[in-house]
């Protein structure tokens, strides 16, 4: 997707986004295209490294944005990221849960905790912080969470039941 020739997006300009695992790929393309669009972006990695070029990239577009780390499979992580985006950015009033793992095995030979870690981290982090920015879009009057799934959530695949039971866990949360 060619992010310049998008058409405006109604509505983004001056609100606040949170995009969970901004570092790469559709999440990075996503927080770009947010931030392009005139929204603050709060863009999130699990490495501080991450964090930094999320930010760095955010900030070529407007200096409001920022990059922050974020362990969305915790608890009290996501309490503290929230604190800070509050402060930093403001309330969210988008949220973009696309943070996501995988650790692909037979499920002869997967073991309990890659089942918890995929089942954590992409399906558990969509209550956790979908629930985390509730009370602000409500008091707001306003807001969109966006779920990235995935196809393998409705068809399966081989060595990825967990991934598979997690992104259909999603389907079924949205």
């Amino acid at each position: 997707m060619d992010i310049e020739s998008l058409a405006p997006w109604p509505g983004i300009a001056g609100q606040t986004a949170v995009v969970t695992g901004a570092s790469r790929g559709i999440g990075k393309t996503i927080a770009i295209a947010l931030a392009r669009q005139g929204a603050t972006v709060a863009g999130t990695a699990t490495t501080s490294a991450g964090a930094a070029a999320i930010d760095a990239a955010l900030k070529q577009i407007d200096a409001s944005n920022r990059g922050f780390e974020l362990d969305v499979s915790d608890a009290e992580s996501v309490e503290a990221f929230m604190a800070q985006v509050g402060d930093a950015c403001g309330t969210p009033t988008i949220l973009v849960n696309n943070a996501g793992v995988t650790r692909d095995n037979l499920l002869l030979r997967l073991s309990a905790d890659d089942w918890d870690t995929v089942i954590s981290t992409n399906l558990g982090s969509i209550f956790r912080m979908s629930k985390a920015v509730l009370r602000g879009m409500i008091r707001a009057r306003q807001g969109r969470i966006i779920n990235i799934g995935s196809v393998v959530g409705i068809t399966g695949n081989p060595g990825q039941s967990n991934y598979a039971a997690a992104k259909a866990g999603l389907v079924g949360f949205s």
